[in-house]
C-alpha cells in the first residue's frame, strides 16, 4: 500500500510579517527552522521513514524538506514544481489582514484563515484541484507502495488532500487548519476525517 504524507513548510518571513506570499520566495525564520526540526523529531519518534521526499521548488519548502531528510537519514529531497504554492495573482504581497477588505464578497472564512476565491491573476481552488490530480497521478505512477513525503504549502496542500479523497474543496478549506510543519496522511486505510498525523505549535499572527 502507498502512503502519502503531506507536510507544510515551517514559518517563513512573510508568514511572521502577515504577508500573503504565494510565489514570493522568502526563507524560513529561526522559528520556522525550529518547527522543521520539531517535525523531524516527531517523525523519528514515530518510527516513520520515507522512500522518497518531494518538495516544492520554493525555498521555504525545500529548506523544511532538507532539515527533515538530514535528520531522519533520508535521501536528498527532489524538487517537484507541481507542489508550488497557489499563484495569488494581484493578492501576492498584500497583507493577510486585508483579504476581506480587498476580496469580499468572494471569500470563505475559516476559523483561522480567510480565503480569497478569484482575484485577478490568481489560481482558483478548482485550478488547484486539477494540479493536485496531476501531482497524485505522477506520484502514484512512480510509487506503488511504501511511504512518500510531499513538502508543500497551505492552499495547494489542502487541495491535494481534497483531490485524493474526492472531497468538496469548500468543505476542506473549513474542515481543518494546515499549519506550519503540520503533517497529514493520505492512504487507503486512513479516514479523510482524520487528516493530521502531527500538529506543530503555531506562532503566526
Amino acid at each position: 500500500m502507498l502512503k502519502i504524507y503531506l507536510a507544510r513548510h515551517g514559518q517563513n518571513e512573510d508568514n511572521v510579517n502577515g504577508i500573503l506570499n504565494g510565489h514570493r520566495d522568502k526563507p524560513l525564520t529561526h522559528k520556522g527552522i525550529e518547527q522543521a526540526h520539531e517535525l523531524a523529531d516527531k517523525i523519528k519518534q514515530e518510527g516513520l521513514s520515507f522512500d522518497t521526499i518531494y518538495s516544492s521548488t520554493l525555498v521555504r519548502a525545500y529548506e523544511t524538506a532538507k532539515i527533515i531528510s538530514d535528520n531522519i537519514g533520508s535521501s536528498e529531497p527532489i524538487k517537484e514544481p507541481l507542489l508550488i504554492e497557489r499563484d495569488f495573482g494581484i493578492m501576492t504581497g498584500q497583507k493577510v489582514a486585508d483579504v476581506e477588505k480587498l476580496c469580499a464578497p468572494n471569500i470563505i472564512k475559516a476559523e483561522i484563515i480567510t480565503y480569497f476565491l478569484d482575484p485577478e491573476g490568481a489560481e482558483t481552488f478548482p485550478d488547484l484541484m486539477k494540479r493536485g490530480r496531476l501531482l497524485l497521478d505522477k506520484i502514484q505512477s512512480k510509487h506503488k507502495d511504501g511511504n512518500i513525503l510531499l513538502v508543500t504549502h497551505g492552499d495547494i496542500g489542502k487541495m491535494i488532500y481534497a483531490e485524493y479523497y474526492n472531497l468538496d474543496w469548500k468543505d476542506v478549506l473549513t474542515k481543518f487548519h494546515f499549519g506550519n510543519c503540520d503533517l497529514l496522511i493520505m492512504s487507503n486505510d486512513s479516514s479523510p476525517t482524520k487528516a493530521h498525523v502531527f500538529q506543530i505549535t503555531q506562532y503566526n499572527h
